[in-house]
């Protein structure tokens, strides 16, 4: 079928908060929102007590987790894991603080692991909208941070991270941010003159990207440390706002498994389109890796190849660049296929279904 035009009209009044592209266009403010509300906050804990930090989500409210775990990776001085169950690892304990993150605060892993979090003594923070999470927790007499509602959880992404990563700060365990905070809404700022749907095609990259995308199944490779989780968040976001498969991999693992795989079937090499996330943060091993395998390696396969390099200077600011280039390119990726990128009927349906 032939691709949606993205410099249609019908694209350029998509602000509303409540649908996809508006809620994207709102990232920034959406940061800013975030500081605010932990410049106010009550939720506390006793970080003397800390040996181990577990954040606990599924989906959209596990993201936060993941970049707070890449970003803290060599400033926090305790180790920081994510959790997708509905049991947490045998080690937590009192000496745990377990971040638990559900934006409609009814998802039932979630759920389930703060129980097990209650149950062990852990120290607790539910990071929520509101739903079964936030009443529990504050039954319970754990600190609560309440976030504002109504979004999709994968849109919310400023609303959960910001307030992590403030907690941690405000308790010593990672750096004062505030520099870094507001460089990243500056730059996305600037960024979003060119990527927001009132910007043409032939000067916006997000659009650019879809394009490259349609009728293909993207890879998207980043690299261990920023852009590991960024990659992943592009396959996500593609898989939830076009509706369809995508796949991510990141260096340096990906050159011991999957360049060998680029030979055959042919007819579907030829459907891939890789994107390579990269920053200047890559070790600098990594980055002749890519280079090599970009470059040579790859070179004679039949798929498409993109390169797009993060922008800023902070970690905070790279991190956040991508991942809004990304969310971008996802939303205008379901346009050219003539979809709606908001709702996400099939989870909704196995909600549904679980519930029977």
């Amino acid at each position: 079928m032939e691709p949606f035009n993205l410099d249609d009209d019908t694209l350029l009044a998509a602000h509303d908060p409540s649908d996809m592209l508006g809620a994207i266009y709102g990232l920034p403010e959406q940061m800013e929102e975030a500081v605010r509300l932990m410049e106010h906050t009550g939720a506390k804990f006793d970080a003397s007590l800390v040996q181990t930090i577990v954040v606990t989500g599924l989906g959209g409210s596990a993201v936060g987790g993941d970049m707070l775990r890449t970003y803290a990776g060599d400033k926090c001085p305790v180790p920081i894991l994510v959790n997708r169950s509905y049991t947490l690892p045998s080690y937590v304990g009192k000496d745990t603080l377990v971040i638990a993150v559900s934006y409609s605060g009814n998802t039932e892993e979630t759920l389930s692991a703060y129980a097990d979090a209650k149950a062990r003594g852990a120290q607790i923070v539910a990071v929520t909208s509101g739903g079964i999470l936030k009443k529990q927790a504050w039954e319970d007499g754990h600190a609560v941070i309440t976030v504002p509602g109504g979004l999709q959880p994968r849109a919310a992404a400023g609303y959960l991270f910001i307030p992590q990563l403030m907690l941690l700060q405000q308790a010593g365990l990672l750096p004062e941010g505030h520099a870094e905070i507001e460089e990243t809404v500056r730059l996305l700022r600037e960024m979003r003159k060119l990527l927001a749907p009132a910007s043409p095609t032939e000067q916006n990259l997000a659009k650019q990207t879809a394009l490259r995308l349609y009728g293909k199944i993207p890879l998207i490779h980043g690299a261990v440390g920023l852009t590991e989780v960024i990659a992943y968040r592009w396959k996500t976001q593609i898989n939830e706002n076009a509706q369809t498969p995508a796949f991510a991999h990141c260096y340096p693992e990906l050159n011991h498994n999957e360049i060998v795989g680029f030979d055959v079937p042919q007819e579907l090499i030829e459907k891939l389109e890789i994107i390579t996330l990269t920053c200047s943060r890559n070790h600098p091993r990594v980055q002749k890796r890519i280079e090599i395998t970009a470059g040579e390696v790859l070179a004679a396969a039949s798929c498409g190849q993109t390169e797009l390099a993060a922008l800023g200077e902070s970690d905070l600011a790279q991190m956040f660049s991508l991942l809004y280039l990304g969310d971008y390119a996802s939303a205008y990726l379901a346009a050219l296929y003539g979809l709606d990128p908001t709702p996400v009927e099939k989870i909704e349906y196995l909600k549904r279904r679980l519930a029977d």
